[in-house]
């Protein structure tokens, strides 16, 4: 298939109007899916939000419904043709989505604003159309060659003008300690320091694993080990419990934690209400990533940082480290070593002897450069 030509065998239709109360329904309906097979739900949440922007697409471009069909190869190579930037020969950049769809996108408030989407953001919406489609036990349009020959492609194209694919600042050892000292003795100092130790030193956990902790969870191995049970995960969804060790500072900072908000039964990180009272609901996901966020801005750290930041970082310092890659992935519960490598390897190289095979020189030592004319 010639994707240079893809848009000639199909039928485009812009002037559809937008059905906004069949857009939810579309998008709720394809959500369901998802629940029905035991995805987690911040995962869900997540789907649910590219599921709705598939729905409104379609529907502008195609005239078609989300759902009532497998989708062909054809319309997935569209949808990067629309929403990925390319680059013009005389400078510039460009996309096929017609104007007037992208307005409208944005008035059905499923895309935040005009213009193409970043690299990392079609990636996502893609992998959720072929999860969707499998779910379904249809062809995965996903899975086409012409659609994955067009993202290499155009994944090299925007790299070569200088589009870097953005990943959140992964939080390795002296970052975390300058978070840590911007959490004082205060009950919202001390939630916070037992939620940044937990989730990076417990594995590098996720948002939605750690504000889903109960506190019959966790429990006290000895003076300085604490254990804390996970059920299912994004990668985990049979619900066996799996028990992880929680030591040294990460230790002290939970049996803090519990002693200053004591509860029998519940969530284990609480919402604070006016006064730093301790509330009875959980914390919720975006609001782990708006702590990690707050205490790096307090501590004055430049970085484009998010809950991720905790997971990527605990690899990266374990790489750095030389733990190895069995153990931090018996903590992470990565399925694959391809997802890890990347974050591993990085940390493993900044104490890799291939990074000084030129040897140092001393400050007061002179260099004198000669040469021949």
């Amino acid at each position: 298939m010639n994707v240079l030509n893809i848009t000639d065998q199909l039928t485009l239709v812009d002037e559809t109007p937008l059905d906004l109360q069949s857009l939810a329904l579309h998008a709720q309906e394809a959500a369901a899916a998802f629940i029905a097979a035991g995805t987690a739900a911040n995962t869900v949440r997540s789907y649910r939000s590219a599921l709705a922007y598939w729905s409104a697409w379609l529907q502008l471009r195609f005239g078609q419904a989300l759902g009532d069909a497998p989708l062909p190869p054809t319309v997935a190579v569209q949808f990067v043709l629309d929403h990925l930037a390319r680059p013009l020969a005389g400078g510039g950049w460009a996309h096929l989505l017609p104007p007037g769809i992208d307005a409208a996108l944005v008035t059905a408030r499923v895309k935040s604003k005009l213009g193409p989407l970043a690299f990392n953001t079609v990636s996502h919406r893609l992998a959720v159309l072929g999860k969707w489609h499998r779910i379904n036990e249809w062809d995965s349009p996903t899975e086409a060659p012409a659609l994955k020959t067009l993202l290499r492609e155009a994944r090299k194209a925007q790299s070569r003008q200088g589009v870097n694919v953005r990943k959140k600042t992964a939080i390795v050892l002296e970052p975390l300690q300058a978070l840590l000292a911007t959490c004082d003795d205060g009950v919202r100092g001390v939630r916070d320091r037992a939620l940044l130790l937990l989730t990076w030193s417990g594995g590098g956990r996720r948002r939605s694993e750690v504000v889903g902790l109960q506190v019959d969870d966790v429990r006290r191995l000895d003076a300085d080990t604490w254990m804390y049970a996970l059920g299912t995960t994004k990668t985990v969804t049979g619900g066996v419990r799996r028990e992880k060790p929680l030591r040294g500072p990460a230790a002290i900072a939970l049996a803090a934690w519990l002693a200053a908000a004591p509860a029998s039964s519940g969530p284990l990180f609480r919402r604070l209400h006016k006064g730093n009272k301790v509330g009875a609901t959980a914390l919720s996901a975006d609001q782990v990533a708006r702590i990690v966020q707050r205490r790096a801005k307090m501590a004055g750290l430049e970085g484009d940082w998010a809950a991720h930041s905790l997971r990527s970082g605990f690899v990266t310092e374990a790489g750095r480290q030389g733990v190895p890659l069995g153990e931090v992935m018996a903590m992470t519960e990565h399925r694959s070593v391809g997802s890890v490598m990347g974050y591993f390897q990085a940390g493993s190289l900044l104490g890799s002897r291939a990074t000084e095979l030129i040897p140092a020189v001393a400050p007061t030592e002179e260099i004198e450069i000669t040469g021949k004319n």
